[in-house]
């Protein structure tokens, strides 16, 4: 029996091809975080790719993709719809988003690195120096990557991960927050005083001031959907104050 030869051209694609479905899913999420794909809004696959000038392929595993991070939800016979949010859903999110950083902030202190903790204090810089000019949806990535970093700097890997995958969840909660400061660069500030405690190494500021930036969010978040959307959702929730502190 003949076997192909390990140089067939034929056996192997091309690894400088370029994501397309990571492509696709990029702009879907960023349409859905800018608001341009509201909460209910449906999918029409053919009509993206048709935007984008890719086959429907490619935009159908990026929905699916989004659908396992838990920003759209698929239809029988229908395809696919942005999830709608509720009350009860930004209050799960946050408890768990509370929980993750709260452990990641702790641990940082503990164990990150100077030139770790020099690089968290450099991308705030930044943030508040660009905020003026960036558009939201940069503004949304560069404050999760300051709260993705910490996690990093935690060194637990297994947190880092868990972080990661509700990134995309987040987005669309802390493009909430971005629409509640109107002016960015007092939104870029609140950054500050997390990277002064990280610093000084002393763990109880470390988590006095991460609760505080979180619970800000929570409260601010939690208000500002109240008002565009009301609380008619049977699962609203039953603090209608917010978090406790």
């Amino acid at each position: 029996m003949a076997f192909s030869s390990p140089s067939d051209s034929a056996v192997f694609e091309s690894v400088e091809a370029p994501d397309l479905v990571g492509l696709v899913e990029a702009q879907l999420t960023r349409a859905i975080v800018e608001g341009h794909l509201a909460p209910g809004s449906r999918i029409v696959e053919a009509e993206i790719a048709r935007r984008m000038g890719v086959s429907r392929a490619p935009v159908r595993e990026a929905a699916r993709r989004l659908e396992r991070q838990g920003v759209l939800v698929a239809r029988p016979r229908h395809g696919f719809a942005v999830r709608t949010i509720s009350v009860q859903e930004i209050d799960d999110l946050f408890e768990v988003r509370l929980s993750l950083e709260m452990t990641s902030v702790e641990l940082a202190c503990r164990k990150a690195d100077d030139a770790g903790l020099a690089r968290l204090r450099a991308l705030v810089d930044a943030m508040v120096r660009d905020a003026p000019t960036q558009p939201q949806h940069v503004r949304i990535a560069t404050d999760l990557a300051f709260h993705t970093l910490i996690s990093e700097l935690s060194g637990n890997a297994h947190l880092h991960r868990m972080f990661s995958n509700t990134q995309t969840e987040m987005q669309m909660i802390i493009a909430l927050i971005d629409a509640v400061y109107h002016d960015p660069e007092t939104m870029a500030n609140t950054h500050y005083p997390i990277v002064d405690a990280l610093e000084s190494r002393n763990v109880d500021a470390s988590r006095a001031a991460m609760r505080e930036h979180l619970d800000d969010a929570w409260v601010q978040v939690r208000a500002l959907f109240v008002k565009q959307h009301g609380t008619a959702s049977p699962t609203t929730s039953t603090s209608p104050q917010g978090p406790a502190r």
